[in-house]
């Protein structure tokens, strides 16, 4: 699973739409909806609040194995 994947599950699981997911993380709605699409990647301090507040783990953020 990719990270977009993995942003996607988060919101599906959580019922979030990408304002509330950008409320939660500290980022704009637009930065949430450039990370589905594939424009950006989290940086370091968006991957460590994926952590914080949803206990996924940096390797299974990018599906790394």
């Amino acid at each position: 699973m990719n990270y977009i994947e993995t942003i996607k599950e988060i919101m599906e699981t959580n019922n979030l739409s990408q304002e509330k997911l950008a409320k939660i993380l500290s980022v704009h709605q637009t930065t949430v909806g450039n990370w589905l699409r594939g424009i950006k990647k989290p940086n370091y301090d968006n991957i460590l609040m994926f952590y914080e507040k949803f206990g996924i783990e940096p390797n299974d953020f990018f599906g790394i194995k």
